[in-house]
């Protein structure tokens, strides 16, 4: 991994609202791997993984404490250089290559046995279904996609969230337009979890969790 952030992609809106989100604590996510990696990926053999939208590297970092090689994206430099950091503290960094994207108009190169999009939702509008259709292509023979979104807002919420409306589990799936023949469903539901709100108050939420296989052979396809 080279010890600098790689850049793919101008400054535009999109890395400016994230850019200010991360630059207005010092740390916003709790820096845990998401609770539907962990439990979908744990008993997976390690390989190359891409993390779509990675934050402060929550993920990397698990997939890398547990043998994978990982690219990880996101907009934000400052988040970016935050994971870099935990990374390096942690003895990880020559397993994560940590890369600068605006999916908008960038994607990472190359094929990958996980390729992983937890909660690749924001306020702003961008294209999400191209970009999800850009992750099936990045995923290799025998390889996995696992999307994650929110299905529920918590109670502390209100009218105020930044998704009023959440996509059900079946339009997360058509969003991905995939060829039947060509992809095995391994998992398709909608799992709750417990949460703890900024002041304390406990929640239970629900998440749209899609794991899909891409079948091996392909010499017919």
């Amino acid at each position: 991994m080279s010890d600098e952030v790689i850049t793919g992609g101008d400054n535009n809106q999109t890395e400016k609202f994230w850019e200010e989100l991360y630059q207005k604590r010092e740390q916003v996510w709790s820096g845990h791997a998401n609770a539907a990696l962990v439990n979908v990926i744990g008993s997976l053999p390690a390989g190359r993984a891409l993390d779509l939208g990675c934050g402060e590297g929550g993920d990397a970092i698990w997939l890398a404490q547990h043998g994978w090689h990982v690219t990880a994206v996101d907009v934000s430099a400052t988040a970016l250089k935050r994971a870099l950091a935990q990374a390096t503290k942690l003895g990880l960094e020559a397993l994560i290559d940590f890369q600068q994207h605006d999916l908008t108009s960038t994607f990472p190169a190359g094929t990958f046995d996980l390729v992983s999009a937890q909660f690749l939702q924001s306020p702003l509008e961008f294209p999400r279904d191209s970009i999800l259709q850009k992750a099936t292509q990045a995923v290799a023979p025998g390889g996995l996609l696992l999307v994650v979104t929110h299905a529920s807002v918590p109670s502390w919420g209100g009218n105020s969230h930044s998704h009023p409306r959440f996509p059900t589990l079946e339009e997360e799936f058509a969003l991905l337009d995939l060829v039947p023949e060509h992809w095995h469903v391994e998992r398709m539901d909608i799992p709750e979890r417990q949460i703890t709100g900024p002041d304390g108050q406990p929640a239970t939420v629900s998440d749209n969790v899609i794991a899909v296989r891409r079948l091996v052979r392909q010499d017919h396809w």
